[in-house]
């Protein structure tokens, strides 16, 4: 799985019961998936199409660094399908423990927004 970005909990981030609020993890993950879909179709012209359950099988708390990897599933026509994993780094020990993982779905898009082909480059 290849790094594609890294992001740190902060206070603005937190919700009621003092973990990252999940709508916030949401983002990170789309916004990652939307950058490797990108580089996978030498195009920033990509949508998210959808992204499937998410299960948050650990808490992240303020100051907490989240790496997001992702690998491509499969390439369609017009779409690209990544796992992505967000992992909570430990600085200490350099171990990484997974928080939450899911699959996304995103399309190659002309100025219209309707699908065209992928031009793989990577």
């Amino acid at each position: 799985m290849k790094l594609i970005s890294t992001k740190i909990c902060k206070t603005g981030d937190i919700g009621v019961n003092d973990n990252l609020f999940g709508g916030i993890m949401l983002a990170w993950l789309d916004e990652a998936g939307g950058i490797m879909a990108a580089n996978v179709c030498c195009d920033h012209n990509v949508i998210t199409l959808k992204m499937d359950e998410v299960l948050f099988k650990h808490p992240v708390k303020v100051k907490e660094q989240i790496r997001i990897y992702g690998k491509v599933e499969k390439m369609g026509k017009t779409s690209v399908s990544l796992y992505l994993e967000a992992r909570r780094a430990n600085l200490k020990d350099k171990s990484e423990e997974v928080v939450c993982s899911t699959e996304m779905v995103f399309v190659r898009v002309d100025p219209a927004g309707k699908p065209v082909p992928i031009k793989v480059c990577l």
